[in-house]
Parts: structure tokens; C-alpha cells; sequence
């Protein structure tokens, strides 16, 4: 996909940071957006950010955990626009915190949104994808799917998976040779409201130091990569059919830090995090 210009991007987790970036960039080149969010407020916000430009905009309150509603979703937006050709699985949300102490329900919590809200968004816009002239899916993982930390499994676990699911997708794409293709998106610290909106367990204290005010505050200061930078970049790595897209200098670093010690770092992280 060279030109957004006339084409159909379905975006979840479109009310902030980088689905809202993506949005107002899309608009910017002529493309119609599909936009979802949980929160009603801020997919508000992002409509009227893209309201002057004259295109069709649809909005919808969807949790992307929520099988139904985004089998519904799709339908609905394949109708409404006539065809759907950008499909982008952006919504996520955070948890910190050790494995033995992390309640069941916030693992459920994160992997319903985190990895389902990946695998619905595939899966219920992929009919609609093929029967357009040509189709996208980008699927938003993490420095996290690249690299593990202390006090991120769950966190680790969604994005290694969305990582894995995605490049599964690919090969079996190439393998076809239809008119499909994906991106997985392995974004650094990016200014967005992620780290305001975590959960962080107590048993955080544990692995680092500080209370939980402290280290949301830590979270925040480490993003700094704005969401219009990450938005061009992916816009960017569509157009050139990447596999892989790495946003931020972090990422380019776990990246080459995996490469060199896939295993030795899972020594330095926990040795560099107390000295924190």
C-alpha cells in the first residue's frame, strides 16, 4: 500500500497517543478512518481533530476484548465505507508487577486487550481486507516483545505473543501471495498516556525502588518519543511493506542487544535495575 489517499483505515485505541496520531496523519492524506475506543471522550477528541477534512469518519465505543462487539465492529465499518483497506491494532494498556504476587484477574485483564484485541482485530477485518483491491494490518507490540524485564511478565507476555502472532501472519501472507500483508511495530517510550493508566501491583516495591507514584513517575520520564513521530514512522513502514518497525532509540538498542546477548542480558537487566 503506497497511497492512503481514498482508502479505509480502521484504527482501535484511536482516542489518544499513537491511534490518535495515526488518525489525524490518515486524515492528512486523504484516507477515511473507522476509529474505536474504549474511551468515549477522547475518540470525541480525535473525531473533531479530523472533522475539517472532509472525510468519512466513523466512530465507535468498542473493547477490543470484547469478541462480539468487534466482529460487529468490522461488519458495521466494511459497510458503512464500503471496503476496508488499513486495519491498525493499537489498543493496549500496561501492568507491572512480580508473577507470583500479580492477581489472575490483571493477567486476564491484560492479555484480553493487550493480545485478544490483536488477534480480533485480525481475524474479524481479514474477509474484509481480501475483499478489497489491497489490505494492511499493522499490529502494535513493544521494545517488551523484543526484550523481558523484572516486573513485566504480563506485560512481555502479550507483546512477545502479539510479536509472534504477527510474524506467523506474515509468512503465511507471503506464503499466499494475495493482496494482504502486515507490520509488527516495536515502539520505545513513546509520550502517551500508557504509563498514567498501568497497573501497578504492589509487589512493584519489590523489584523497584520507590512507591508506586515514584515509579509511574519514572515510567513517564523514559517517554519521549512523541506519538506523531511513531504515527509517520508506521505510516512509513507500510509503505515499504516492512516486517518489522522499530521506533525510538530504545528500540534500536534492545534490538541490537538481543542480537548480541540473547540470553547474557536477562543478567545484566535485573543487575542494572538495582542500581537503579
Amino acid at each position: 500500500m503506497k497511497d492512503f489517499s481514498t482508502r479505509v483505515a480502521a484504527i482501535t485505541g484511536a482516542g489518544s497517543g499513537i491511534g490518535r496520531a495515526l488518525a489525524v496523519e490518515l486524515a492528512a492524506s486523504g484516507c477515511n478512518l473507522a476509529l474505536s475506543d474504549i474511551d468515549a471522550d477522547g475518540l470525541a477528541g480525535t473525531a473533531e481533530l479530523v472533522a475539517d477534512r472532509k472525510l468519512a469518519v466513523t466512530t465507535d465505543v468498542v473493547d477490543v476484548a470484547d469478541r462480539t462487539a468487534m466482529q460487529a465492529w468490522a461488519d458495521d465499518t466494511a459497510e458503512a465505507h464500503g471496503a476496508v483497506h488499513l486495519v491498525v491494532n493499537n489498543a493496549g494498556v500496561a501492568l507491572a508487577g512480580t508473577v507470583e504476587d500479580t492477581p489472575m484477574e490483571d493477567y486476564d485483564w491484560i492479555l484480553g486487550i493487550n493480545l485478544w484485541g490483536v488477534i480480533h482485530g485480525t481475524k474479524m477485518f481479514m474477509p474484509h481486507l481480501r475483499a478489497a483491491e489491497e489490505g494492511h494490518i499493522v499490529n502494535i507490540s513493544s521494545v517488551f516483545g523484543l526484550f523481558a524485564q523484572p516486573s513485566q511478565s504480563a506485560y512481555n507476555a502479550t507483546k512477545f505473543a502479539v510479536r509472534g502472532f504477527t510474524e506467523a501472519l506474515r509468512q503465511e501472507l507471503d506464503m499466499d501471495g494475495g493482496n494482504v500483508s502486515c507490520t509488527c511495530v516495536h515502539p520505545g517510550g513513546i509520550d502517551t498516556n500508557i504509563a498514567r493508566n498501568a497497573r501497578l501491583d504492589k509487589s512493584l516495591a519489590d523489584v523497584m525502588p520507590g512507591d508506586q507514584e515514584d515509579v509511574r513517575e519514572g515510567f513517564q520520564k523514559a517517554l519521549h518519543v512523541s506519538p506523531e513521530v511513531a504515527a509517520r514512522r508506521i505510516l512509513k513502514g507500510v509503505r515499504r511493506n516492512a516486517r518489522r518497525v522499530l521506533i525510538g532509540p530504545e528500540a534500536y538498542a534492545v534490538d541490537a542487544m538481543q542480537r548480541v546477548l540473547p540470553t547474557a542480558y536477562q543478567r545484566l537487566v535485573p543487575l542494572s535495575t538495582k542500581l537503579l
